[in-house]
């Protein structure tokens, strides 16, 4: 599977990350602490995809 651009990447890095942060303080209860869980999971692959686009081998 090809991996989205950079930008796309920091996009939903970024704003995942702001959403898992709030969504606990914005939405009570359990439903606020699974979208927090579930955007920083979201926010976590993100990142993982960033890492691992900095350590391309070079070609030729």
């Amino acid at each position: 599977m090809k991996t989205p651009p950079r930008p796309i990447l920091w996009f939903l890095f970024l704003f995942n990350l702001v959403v898992a942060a709030a969504a606990p303080f914005i939405v009570d209860g359990p439903q606020g602490v699974m979208t927090g869980v579930g955007m920083g999971i979201v926010s976590l692959g993100a990142g993982v995809a960033l890492l691992r686009g900095r350590t391309r081998p070079k070609r030729g």
